[in-house]
């Protein structure tokens, strides 16, 4: 009997294989419900055949170094199709790559004249002109560590009128669950305004899809199925789920928050 290791489970054939026992088989190719093996040249050069039965995975392993501990598979049809699936899509990342995240500095900030829990930031987030953003941190933040800061900025909210001044993006901020303590997140050293941030490994960078719209992310409420999975991990690392924000120059981080929701 012959085995072979698919991503689920093993192929496995339904008839022993025709002549003698104890052959050291070097190949072994599928197609279809048909396999078609070879031996090693010292051994004859045998060919043979049979037909296929599937096994699961939890029992595959221990019938596959039983009957073929040698064997080097080529898969097609059914085992190459399964060895090509993709892992299922995670929608909460999907919705998070749909954000346009972005490295900015606070150009300058200053009290917002009809708010007292306002700050108002020109941002520079690498486009031709300096985005105006209100943001709530007069009760968390001194104004003096805003000016020539480099923040996170959610860049495709639409803009919203907050006492008079219309807001063109968010400041992004870890707090912890009593919200007494807020901090802002922090871009690495060397982030470039406007470079877009992203979630995962570094070669996720270049995979980035088209940021939505403004419209689609208030349709769709992309941000609000986003936020709740985003947090700070005990290394003060933010991240979506496992998924850490990343730039060019590396880790999104916050000053001291740790397990802290970031919104």
């Amino acid at each position: 009997m012959m085995a072979a290791v698919s991503r689920t489970g093993a192929l496995i054939s339904s008839a022993f294989v025709a002549g003698r026992h104890g052959r050291r088989f070097s190949s072994l190719a599928f197609s279809g419900r048909r396999f078609s093996i070879r031996s090693d040249r010292n051994a004859g050069g045998y060919c043979g055949g049979g037909l296929l039965s599937f096994l699961p995975s939890s029992r595959a392993k221990g019938v596959c170094s039983t009957f073929a501990p040698h064997a080097a598979v080529e898969t097609s049809g059914a085992a190459a199709e399964d060895a090509s699936t993709p892992p299922p899509s995670d929608p909460v990342k999907k919705a998070a790559d749909a954000l346009d995240i972005r490295v900015g500095r606070v150009l300058r900030a200053w009290r917002h004249p009809e708010a007292d829990t306002l700050y108002v930031e020109e941002v520079d987030v690498g486009e031709a002109e300096p985005r105006t953003i209100c943001s709530g941190l007069v009760n968390y933040i001194p104004l003096d560590h805003l000016q020539d800061a480099k923040v996170v900025v959610l860049a495709n909210l639409k803009p919203r009128n907050m006492c008079g001044i219309k807001s063109n993006g968010m400041l992004m901020a870890a707090s912890d669950k009593s919200h007494e303590t807020v901090e802002l997140l922090i871009p690495p050293e060397g982030s470039v305004p406007g470079e877009r941030i992203w979630f995962g490994s570094e070669d996720e960078k270049d995979r980035q899809p088209e940021a939505a719209t403004p419209n689609k992310v208030q349709k769709k409420k992309i941000w609000e199925s986003v936020q709740p999975h985003l947090k700070t991990t005990d290394a003060c690392v933010a991240v979506l789920g496992v998924h850490p924000m990343q730039t060019s120059a590396g880790i999104v981080t916050c000053r001291s928050l740790k397990h802290a929701r970031i919104s």
